[in-house]
């Protein structure tokens, strides 16, 4: 008798993002990294939304948070990805978490705490700083707010660090393009309550 041959995968490269997410969810490392390849220009142009709005395009390069965003997704294990857009949801929670984390750090610099300065490409040192803390007060009060109502906080974070638009956000939390518009304006009201 003959052995059936072996069923051979297809190479990461030529697989779609419904591919990756099904490789990634059952423990293939180097689908998570084929994800990212794949989506890698997206999550550029989100990166570059988010450093550039508010004045913060000098904070670090795009290329460093798409970077540093993998790392935290992958240090974190196999996330259980659904789809595309709860990749993105991740990517942003990432970027935020990023973002940040860096902030902390210089101000932490600044203050003589002897912090470990974690270099990123293009950094400037001075760039940032009348936005730091403004950035920190609104982690802040995302967070508190997740502690009330995390729809709302994910809904910011889905909009301001994932820059998914309305529909897009509505798909991924399975609520409606309706819904979101009222959540974003609510949260809005309330983060600019809390922030004064």
């Amino acid at each position: 008798m003959h052995a059936s041959p072996a069923k051979t995968e297809a190479p990461i490269a030529s697989l779609g993002v419904t591919e990756l997410i099904a490789r990634s969810r059952s423990g293939d490392r180097d689908a998570l990294g084929g994800l990212f390849a794949l989506a890698y220009q997206e999550l550029r142009k989100l990166a570059r939304a988010r450093l550039r709005s508010g004045g913060r395009d000098a904070i670090l390069d795009t290329t460093a948070l798409v970077h540093e965003a993998y790392v935290r997704l992958v240090d974190v294990g196999q996330p259980n990805l659904r789809d595309r857009l709860h990749f993105f949801q991740y990517a942003s929670h990432a970027m935020r978490s990023v973002i940040v984390d860096l902030i902390r750090q210089r101000l932490a610099q600044r203050r003589g705490s002897g912090a470990v300065h974690v270099s990123f490409s293009d950094a400037s040192p001075d760039a940032f700083a009348g936005g730091e803390r403004e950035i920190l007060r609104i982690h802040q009060e995302l967070e508190k707010l997740a502690a009330v109502d995390p729809r709302l906080a994910e809904a910011v974070e889905m909009k301001y660090f994932g820059g998914m638009t309305e529909s897009e956000i509505a798909e991924a939390l399975g609520i409606t393009d309706r819904t979101v518009r009222r959540d974003l304006t609510k949260a809005r009201l309330l983060l600019r309550a809390a922030l004064g």
